[in-house]
């Protein structure tokens, strides 16, 4: 197929305050059979135009396995009786759930041989039910360790199968919650399971409480959200005697508990609601045998502070009761605390890395003094790991980096010591040949943007060396530094990666990304050109040879920069974009719109529309004859970006520059797919490896 697929065009405009757009491919929308015919077509059309890329990719691909491990075995995380990981054995696309008896130094041989609590591989290639696609949602063993509450999605659109097995015998219980969503909480006698229900719009809206091998039709309506902003999730707490619910949206949120030893009592509110304030709480024992909840909340404090609240117990209460413990940093953002017998971790982010502060329970200000962890590499992050016995003497924390492989260290909490207990493998992976640093380029108002630069050690930032800038920028997130096999291939062969911490991410602080979002939103595209503009204006990388990559949100990112800047990049990759902004922000009946609302706007108001009309990538096509490649990709079960979305922008940017039109490939997945590619350690490094193949070719 030489040619790419002409979508047919349809008469059809929408109008919204007075402002006519005419949109000829919202018939895809619809979805039906025309459209699956031509999702193929546009797959056909993709597998051929880049054939000629088979070797490579094959090379690609090879290269990024070889630095699989045979057993790729994960860090333990210890309970009462048992130390759990996972493993991935060789050959194997997916990682077991495994464990084996604590102390097992102690026990006889047979003792201490591992036990296979989920085969993750034979669930994914099951011979009636497997689609070539599955994603684990819930993997939580029960207080007790006799039980195992487990979820799984076959298709991408995450809708989950929530199961039990029963630990002693190996096999299934017999009652099956056929739609859950993430999270799940166990009660404190292992009796009760909790988990979450998502609506018709994907937004999960309930938790239910459900006894562990009774039918699922006596389940009890825990919590319900009416207000459609707002999603639920649900977990348990470290100590085990509460199970906390909470309900945010991307401004406010609640919290409720529930007695974990009696499930009957509860939910009562931590705090109440109040616009504009977030809060999530953490249970704590204290030495006085007493407990109370530590409080991380945005209230009057950008950042977030740490206050203490007490336990409610027979009614709701509100914030009057709360007391500051920890006021907000001039130069850290406060994201978490985790308690423990020994004392609180907190977790911070300074100078855009997390960093973990280690607190005693009766100075949680850290006025006398605190131990501080955190990564000495410059791209690399520290975080708490798995970690979930409260009276534990030692913790955790697990070191991560772009370049280098996970360590796990065991964290003294009364020494403060550290004791390294696992290392990632990488075979023929050498850090020593890759560097990092990070240096910041002037956004369009003068803001200063961080980027963190990796190379291989004999690229040299001389102005002759392709680059790759990758961006997100929304929703506060951050990019966490995580060791990935794939990466070396592309630094192996003189590309520069770029990774731009733009406004509207999370980076700096909630600061930094309240100034890109809404009526902000701009600066996320200007600080992204300001990157790689800076990249060139430097003489560090090829002006000529630099290339642009993101997804979802970050497709849109790549949307907007393609359409305000198309004479900067040379390839632009936008995976699963949302670029249809105002058409998908007017329909409700879209998943994720009304919640996302916050986010972007709600182009109901006339000067939300106006902003988001202004950077919609399908309403600014770039103009003809001045485009670089792109590639887009969709999947057809995604429920976060519906796959008429990048299906329609391709056809409109083909429509508008017809010269140009084979220049554009549309990799979407017909079958099963999730929003981020396909899953399994292979699946997702040869979907890595196409990506990498196609960029490789264009900057070459």
């Amino acid at each position: 197929m030489t040619t790419p697929p002409a979508a047919p065009r349809e008469p059809f405009e929408h109008l919204e305050h007075g402002v006519p757009r005419p949109d000829p491919y919202q018939w895809m929308a619809s979805g039906g059979t025309r459209l699956a015919d031509h999702l193929r077509a546009e797959r056909t059309f993709y597998d051929s135009a880049c054939a000629h890329l088979h070797s490579l990719v094959s090379a690609l691909r090879s290269e990024m396995v070889g630095r699989l491990p045979e057993a790729d075995v994960s860090a333990r995380w210890r309970r009462t009786r048992y130390a759990y990981y996972t493993a991935a054995q060789t050959g194997r696309d997916y990682a077991d759930l495994m464990r084996e008896i604590n102390g097992a130094e102690t026990e006889s041989k047979q003792n201490r041989s591992p036990e296979v609590l989920l085969d993750v591989e034979s669930l994914a290639n099951d011979p009636d039910r497997g689609t070539g696609y599955l994603e684990l949602g819930v993997t939580l063993v029960s207080p007790s360790e006799d039980l195992l509450a487990y979820s799984f999605d076959r298709d991408g659109d995450e809708v989950y199968e929530l199961r039990f097995r029963d630990l002693r015998t190996g096999t299934d219980l017999p009652e099956v919650v056929s739609r859950s969503y993430y999270g799940g909480a166990w009660s404190a006698d292992s009796a009760w399971f909790f988990y979450t229900v998502h609506d018709a719009q994907y937004r999960p809206f309930q938790v239910w409480r459900h006894r562990v091998g009774g039918p699922t039709a006596d389940d009890v309506l825990v919590v319900e959200e009416p207000d459609e902003r707002f999603e639920v999730q649900v977990r348990g707490t470290r100590s085990g005697d509460l199970v906390v619910v909470w309900s945010a949206s991307n401004t406010t949120s609640e919290c409720w508990v529930v007695d974990a030893h009696d499930v009957t009592r509860g939910p009562w509110s931590v705090g109440g609601r109040r616009e504009g304030v977030r809060y999530h709480a953490e249970h704590r024992r204290l030495p006085d045998g007493g407990a109370d909840l530590l409080v991380v909340t945005d209230d009057d404090a950008v950042e977030s502070r740490l206050m203490t609240a007490t336990v409610p117990d027979g009614a709701d209460q509100d914030r009057t009761g709360w007391a500051e413990a920890r006021p907000e940093s001039g130069h850290e953002q406060l994201l978490r605390a985790d308690a423990f017998a020994a004392g609180v971790i907190l977790t911070v982010r300074t100078d855009g890395r997390r960093a973990l502060v280690l607190v005693p329970h009766d100075d949680l200000a850290g006025t006398r003094g605190f131990g501080l962890m955190e990564s000495d590499h410059p791209d690399g992050d520290t975080v708490l790991f798995r970690s979930p016995q409260y009276d534990a003497r030692t913790v955790t924390v697990l070191e991560e980096s772009w370049l280098r492989p996970g360590v796990a260290w065991s964290m003294g909490l009364e020494s403060g010591l550290l004791d390294k207990v696992w290392e990632q493998q990488a075979p023929g992976h050498d850090p020593a040949r890759y560097v990092s640093e990070r240096r910041t380029f002037p956004s369009a108002d003068g803001t200063a943007v961080p980027a963190t630069i990796l190379r291989h050690r004999d690229t040299p930032l001389d102005g002759s060396a392709p680059a790759l800038v990758y961006g997100y920028g929304s929703y506060g997130a951050v990019d966490e530094p995580a060791w990935d096999p794939a990466l070396p291939s592309l630094l192996d062969r003189g590309v520069v990666y770029v990774y731009a911490h733009n406004r509207g991410g999370g980076e700096l602080g909630r600061r930094w990304y309240l100034d890109g979002k809404l009526e902000h939103k701009q600066h996320t595209f200007d600080d992204h050109i300001a990157v790689a503009d800076g990249l060139a204006r430097d003489g560090l990388v090829d002006p000529a040879r630099i290339a642009t990559r993101g997804l979802s949100a970050g497709g849109l990112l790549q949307g907007a920069v393609l359409s305000q800047r198309p004479d900067r990049w040379r390839a632009v990759v936008a995976e699963v974009p949302f670029v249809d902004v105002v058409t998908t922000m007017f329909d409700a009946s879209i998943p994720l719109t009304i919640t996302e609302w916050e986010e972007w706007g709600d182009p109901r108001r006339r000067a939300d529309f106006e902003w988001l009309l202004a950077y919609s990538p399908y309403d600014n096509p770039p103009p003809a004859g001045e485009r670089p490649d792109l590639l887009v990709t969709g999947a057809l079960h995604d429920p976060r970006v519906m796959v008429h979305e990048p299906a329609k922008w391709v056809a409109r940017l083909r429509d508008t520059d017809p010269e140009w039109s084979p220049r554009c490939h549309f990799r979407v997945e017909t079958g099963a797919g999730a929003h981020v590619g396909p899953s399994g350690r292979f699946g997702h490094l040869a979907y890595e490896a196409e990506v990498y193949a196609w960029i490789l070719d264009r900057l070459s």
